[in-house]
């Protein structure tokens, strides 16, 4: 018995008393796969658990549909059977229907079957922000105000494009808050990085909504470069240098993200994606985004610690605004959901702004014009120390900002290139590269009618390794790459359009020309920063697990293979960190720095420096050990393909005959038709 026989008799039906439970398909005769709510199994023997799901906004409280499970509703209530929608009345992003040979897979895509002609594809509604998958088409378009293609109008695009960057603040402006100083810039150079990345940004977001993925993904500084950029500027051979440190550490980085992006940009464009994609699902996906985030916690708490009425209030704010206030709706909108970062910011900092005009951050008494390290008083030290964190008033960056600049390429000089550096960014565009098809996937679900095709995936990760090229060039610092958050805000703000993103893009471009931009945002307060910093890296990792929906989460395969996975990316890192250390090491670093110059005292030592000092650095990078365990134990421990989550992308042929999946990435101007013949990058 089919499915959809079910569901038609179900429709049908008054109100059975008991429904029974549907025979199983031909992979779940040989798998014993049990369907669950959601798309999800019980993994245990003791058979199916259904827990009713409601389809709708539960935000706002609004339930629409009970969820079904083999066509039959969980509730007391039948199924109420959904009209056919007319032909002509379908929305710019709609299917025009899914093929004869295909049915929907556990994460949202057609897979090949033995179907009857015409079911309902399976897509996603968002739950608190993350997407959920159910039934019907229909409700996942319900609940996004603008998909992929449509266009509004000049001001709603507008106002929703500039929403969109605004909500993303943190993860466009912290990470250069963090190199800058760890490079010895001062607070005008710290201004000058900020507004060249978010030229860049606004720059290779046009370029990868045009010709990557085309879809609706804000290209910047990921954190994923955050800790290999740290490692490179904790390099023994830079811990001796005075005159311009901050120019000779970002040439030598610009040098590393030029030949990793170049690497990636041939990872993409070759095709050899779309063979590495088959090695790559939701339980390595998974995990190695989650050790983005939870690499970082040796940095978050210690610098926070410095100035704690100040840090944990900032903390403290987003957590309240994001979870507490997220469904208080101001003119339909969640601005506290929204706008966390960005309102918790400016709370947070007028609350300082008192404190120190109030004379709560006062010297007293020790010459603020003494460098810290040259105070002879032990007092005087640690008191300045705090003071200069808790302070708003100590940076000039905004005096000292021009009101126009332009961000040029090679403003800090000429790049120079280290094969060791180089190798290093190369593992980390792959990681990367990981990082971005587990997004594409999930934002495709919530704005597109299809997922893309590996042809299209392809494409963009090609785009994104131009991108970074572009980015070295300029010098931020960082790569330029899809950034996960995205995913969240798209779900938040309900605005798939990628001409919103475009025009955001544009006003973004606009707003780097401002020296003052950059000057403001370069003078927010270290302790501040380092508060934001522990909520975007907590929101990176839950985003990270939440690819494991696509999976079997109570599969005992993915819930070992996903905690070993956590396990070593967070213990040998430690044990390579820790290495060579002593409780007595007089080490010329903050502590919270200290894990980032293990090339200068790891384990491994060979005869080669070299070898030595990319294993070393490699090994205690937290992502990387996390995806070579994942992908490792994934793709060599058995299971099927329903309980992996594999994911599956759309049929080129497919949907070339789909005007809908045609239409939404296809290449704009044409340009498509001229490369037809390179099968492996495009549709």
């Amino acid at each position: 018995m089919s499915n959809s026989d079910s569901n038609n008799r179900n429709s049908l039906a008054p109100s059975p008393p008991e429904p029974k439970p549907m025979p199983p398909s031909s992979w779940a005769k040989k798998t014993g796969f049990r369907p669950k709510f959601s798309g999800e199994t019980n993994a245990t023997d003791s058979g199916p658990i259904t827990i009713p799901t409601p389809n709708g906004d539960i935000e706002a409280g609004r339930v629409r549909t009970p969820a079904t499970a083999n066509g039959v509703a969980q509730g007391d209530k039948p199924p109420v059977p959904v009209p056919p929608r007319p032909a002509m009345a379908k929305k710019q992003g709609d299917s025009d229907g899914v093929p004869k040979n295909s049915i929907p897979s556990t994460n949202g895509q057609a897979a090949a079957a033995e179907q009857p002609p015409r079911r309902n594809a399976r897509h996603e509604e968002v739950v608190d922000g993350l997407p959920v998958e159910v039934d019907e088409f229909v409700s996942r378009h319900a609940h996004m105000k603008y998909e992929l293609r449509d266009s509004p109008g000049l001001v709603p695009i507008g106002v929703y494009g500039v929403q969109h960057y605004l909500s993303m603040l943190g993860s466009l402006v912290l990470i250069p808050l963090v190199i800058v100083p760890a490079m010895g810039g001062t607070h005008e150079e710290t201004s000058m990085v900020v507004s060249t990345v978010l030229f860049v940004s606004g720059v290779t977001t046009l370029l990868h909504v045009a010709f990557g993925s085309r879809l609706p993904l804000i290209q910047g500084p990921s954190f994923v470069y955050l800790a290999p950029a740290l490692a490179i500027i904790n390099s023994p051979e830079f811990q001796g240098l005075n005159g311009n440190k901050f120019k000779h550490i970002m040439k030598e980085l610009q040098g590393a993200i030029i030949i990793g992006s170049a690497f990636q940009a041939l990872l993409g464009y070759t095709g050899l994606m779309s063979l590495l994609v088959r090695l790559i699902n939701p339980v390595v996906v998974a995990p190695t985004i989650a050790a983005v985030g939870l690499s970082f916690y040796s940095y978050g708490f210690s610098l926070v610690g410095t100035c704690i009425e100040i840090g944990a209030v900032q903390i403290l704010v987003a957590i309240v605004f994001s979870l507490y206030l997220r469904k208080i709706s101001v003119l339909g909108h969640r601005i506290f959901l929204i706008y966390a970062v960005p309102l918790g910011l400016a709370i947070t900092w007028a609350f300082a702004f008192l404190l120190t005009e109030a004379g709560a951050y006062s010297y007293k008494g020790c010459d603020i014009n003494i460098p810290a390290s040259n105070m002879v008083s032990e007092h005087c030290r640690k008191h300045f120390s705090r003071m200069r964190r808790c302070r708003v008033d100590t940076s000039q960056a905004l005096l000292s900002s021009p009101w126009f600049r332009f961000p040029y390429p090679l403003q800090w000089g000429t790049p120079v290139f280290h094969w060791k550096m180089a190798l290093v960014m190369c593992v980390v565009s792959l990681i990367s590269s990981v990082d971005s098809v587990g997004t594409y996937h999930a934002s495709s679900l919530l704005v597109a009618s299809r997922p893309p095709t590996t042809g299209v995936l392809s494409r963009g990760i090609g785009v994104e390794g131009l991108s970074s090229v572009l980015a070295g060039l300029w010098g931020t610092g960082t790569g330029s790459i899809t950034l996960t958050e995205n995913v969240h805000t798209i779900a938040v703000t309900k605005m798939g359009s990628r001409r919103a993103v475009q025009l955001g893009a544009c006003f973004l471009i606009v707003l780097s020309l401002v020296g003052k931009v950059g000057g403001f945002i370069a003078s927010i307060p270290e302790v501040m920063v380092a508060g934001l910093l522990c909520f975007m890296w907590a929101m990176l990792t839950a985003l990270g697990l939440s690819n494991l929906r696509y999976s079997e989460a109570g599969s005992s395969r993915n819930i070992i293979i996903v905690g070993l996975s956590l396990f070593f990316s967070l213990s040998i890192p430690a044990y390579f960190q820790q290495y060579g250390i002593t409780p007595n090491s007089n080490l010329s670093v903050p502590n919270y720095f200290q894990p980032y110059i293990v090339a200068s005292h790891g384990p491994i030592h060979s005869k080669y420096g070299g070898l030595n000092y990319v294993l070393n650095t490699l090994f205690s990078l937290h992502m990387v050990i996390a995806f070579l365990v994942a992908v490792i134990l994934d793709n060599t421990v058995p299971g099927s393909k329903v309980e992996r989550g594999v994911y599956v992308w759309s049929e080129a042929e497919i949907a070339r005959r789909e005007p809908a999946v045609a239409n939404d990435y296809e290449l704009p101007f044409r340009i498509g038709r001229i490369f037809r013949w390179v099968k492996w990058v495009g549709l």
